[in-house]
């Protein structure tokens, strides 16, 4: 990502935006020609499509244009390979992003209509649940503000990992269908279709040369299709894309089945194939789970990287130079057996001897690693590798073998070592994908400067000998756009008023407010916004749970997905201590104090479930006990999601950051944190 392209507009479509009247007509013209209602009779969710159609037609003038300025600038491209994209509500964003938002306002209020009521139509994406998805959508802004020519890939989920509800105390699980009523931020792009292949056997001969070659027969095959999701810079002409494959399956339905009657049989294999992209993060307590998880990853892999190679291949006759003119990055291990893929694909599709195609491999990959809990680091079982993708096992091997040899050169003696490093751990009959990120990749990445420290001193200690200059820090971020530009827009217009409009682009400008910490005209106006955002998050927790809160106690705030080492049962026994002090003492100099949780438990971690009823049953005690007086209030908000997130985070005082020491990657706020967790098989370390 050393090379930067800046797209320049000579006719920008957005000059047809720019007076509220012109907006008025294109905002008509789309309700009817596009959405096809009478703009008398239509509703908000009408008034959302128009609206979203007008940006989208945008957004799409200004990706081709991008496009077509990559290719005859001939820049290097970073593609971003992730399973998760928390990217929220894309209407605000994208109209703040064009500058539109106060002239679409002003538009809509000439119909009668209101922008906050038809933005609160639009449902948040169920892309992604934890941090690692957040960071990925906060890559993609921050990749088309400042110009440079990434594109995302991922899973076009039809299913969320679960809308979270409560009753009686009990988290509940309900489908998240966020495509209920469509998605009119994407196309959909039929003919941008790759097979993808699972099971089978291998057959391996002499060629002609004399050497081995092998194939993979006898597979089963899915198509991915792609859909794309175009990604606006904030007051940039570059537009990025996040493109999404859907599985589809290779024939609809098996004609002798139907015309005897036997009509479940008929799609049988069409249902099998299309369930790779119907929900984020199966239920993997099951064998058959697991093994679903495992071919979802490799199914986007595979696409992607067929479609990268598609595409270098438009401007070179090879693939020789494409560490030079590609940088894959690896968030987290679950693309990990993308190292093996691509492997594959040069060898198996485009004759390249082994050597040379792992030289090309190794430098085109980087990894960014989350976690340092070993038992959160995937690791897949050899034998549902062997039947599921056995050719990409028997890869793995021969990287391993050759890997070892490497180690067994360098570090002569050490069998310890060779044990330690080893991409398969004989003792648990796994494949640790994270070695295999390792080895497969240029870089190395931790996601905080302590973090990095310990990867390099701990997790990955025999790793640093041996690469001791692959590893290396890049320090999380969040987009300034989302989360304080769009969420605090109270904030951001004070910070605006005294150092201008620089920060949004260039967050260490913030540095020049350092001086009104001294201002009593700038605090005052400061605290007034804080409290005008606590007063909102009162509203909210009213209207949603029913509980009434002081926006003047202290708002003390714990929102993360639901483990027992993120340690919200810590939090609560603070609650409880509070609780029972008041109790005692009712004349306690204690602060009024609201504690604040949100956060998803997995569906089969019973502790974390566990967590969740702990805490709303000491919210029932300690909200209905007239003898704390108010002092102390505990709210447990449901379904968090980058939304809530945006009303959560600033109306809180206190950020609670209480994880196992050396355990959470980064400290910081976070939208919607849930990944897989809870499991336990024989692969896990």
């Amino acid at each position: 990502m050393n090379q930067r392209t800046d797209v320049a507009l000579q006719e920008d479509y957005l000059l047809d935006f720019q007076d509220v009247e012109q907006i008025k007509d294109s905002l008509i013209n789309f309700m009817v020609h596009i959405v096809g209602k009478d703009p008398t009779f239509a509703t908000d969710r009408d008034w959302l499509y128009a609206l979203a159609y007008m940006v989208r037609s945008i957004l799409s003038e200004r990706y081709i244009r991008t496009g077509r300025a990559m290719y005859e600038a001939n820049v290097k491209r970073v593609y971003y390979l992730s399973m998760e994209y928390l990217i929220g509500r894309s209407l605000t964003k994208q109209l703040v992003d064009l500058g539109l938002l106060d002239k679409v306002r002003q538009a809509l209020a000439g119909f009668g209509r209101d922008l906050e009521a038809i933005a609160a139509c639009e449902s948040d994406a169920a892309l992604g649940n934890g941090g690692l998805g957040r960071l990925a959508a906060c890559f993609l802004d921050s990749m088309a503000t400042h110009g440079y020519p990434g594109l995302g890939y991922g899973i076009r989920y039809e299913y969320g990992i679960f809308t979270q509800g409560i009753d009686q105390g009990r988290q509940v699980e309900h489908p998240e269908n966020w495509l209920r009523y469509g998605n009119p931020w994407e196309f959909e792009r039929p003919s941008v279709i790759y097979p993808v292949r699972f099971y089978g056997r291998i057959l391996c001969f002499k060629n002609e040369e004399g050497a081995e070659e092998c194939q993979w027969v006898d597979s089963e095959e899915v198509m991915a299709m792609a859909f794309d999701v175009p990604v606006s810079g904030y007051a940039s002409p570059t537009v990025s894309n996040l493109r999404l494959w859907s599985a589809r399956s290779t024939r609809d339905f098996n004609l002798r089945y139907f015309n005897e009657g036997n009509y479940i049989k008929a799609v049988e294999d069409k249902t099998a194939s299309e369930n790779l992209s119907k929900v984020l993060y199966p239920n993997d307590k099951t064998a058959t789970g697991m093994e679903l998880r495992l071919k979802q990853e490799y199914f986007f892999v595979s696409a992607s990287l067929q479609d990268i190679m598609k595409r270098f291949l438009r401007t070179h006759e090879n693939f020789d130079k494409l560490p030079d003119k590609v940088s894959m990055q690896l968030n987290d291990t679950h693309p990990a057996i993308a190292v093996a893929e691509l492997m594959r694909l040069l060898i198996d599709q485009h004759g390249y001897p082994f050597d040379k195609a792992w030289k090309i491999t190794s430098g085109s990959f980087s990894y960014t690693n989350h976690t340092l809990l070993p038992e959160a680091l995937e690791a897949w079982d050899v034998d549902m590798l062997s039947r599921v993708l056995p050719r990409h096992l028997e890869l793995i091997y021969q990287i391993n073998d050759m890997f070892l040899r490497q180690v067994r050169h360098a570090f002569p003696g050490d069998s310890g070592l060779l044990r330690r490093v080893s991409l398969i751990d004989e003792e648990r009959n796994c494949v640790r994908m994270a070695y295999l990120a390792i080895v497969g990749s240029r870089k190395v990445n931790g996601v905080a400067e302590l973090h990095t420290r310990l990867l390099k001193e701990t997790l990955f200690a025999d790793f640093t000998r041996i690469y001791p200059t692959k590893f290396v820090n890049m320090t999380n971020g969040i987009t300034p756009r989302r989360w304080l530009a769009q969420a605090n827009p109270g904030l951001a217009q004070l910070i605006t008023g005294h150092i201008g409009e620089g920060w949004i682009t260039d967050l260490k400008r913030l540095k020049e407010i350092e001086p009104l910490a001294e201002d009593d005209d700038f605090l005052d106006r400061f605290v007034a916004v804080k409290k005008q955002n606590k007063a909102r998050l009162a509203a909210l927790i009213a209207k949603r749970l029913k509980i009434g809160i002081d926006p003047d106690s202290l708002f003390d705030v714990q929102v993360k997905r639901i483990h027992e080492y993120k340690r919200q049962l810590l939090n609560v026994l603070h609650v409880v201590t509070r609780y029972n002090r008041l109790k005692d003492d009712p004349g306690a100099g204690l602060a009024p104090r609201t504690v604040i949780f949100a956060g998803k438990a997995a569906p089969g971690y019973a502790m974390a479930k566990l967590i969740v009823r702990l805490v709303n049953d000491v919210a029932e005690i300690v909200n209905n006990d007239p003898a704390v007086g108010g002092r102390l209030k505990v709210a447990f908000v449901p379904n968090y999601d980058v939304t809530t997130a945006q009303d959560i985070i600033p109306g809180s005082d206190l950020s609670e950051q209480i994880s196992t020491a050396g355990t959470e990657a980064s400290k910081r706020w976070r939208a919607a944190t849930w990944r897989s967790t809870g499991r336990r098989t024989r692969c896990r370390w």
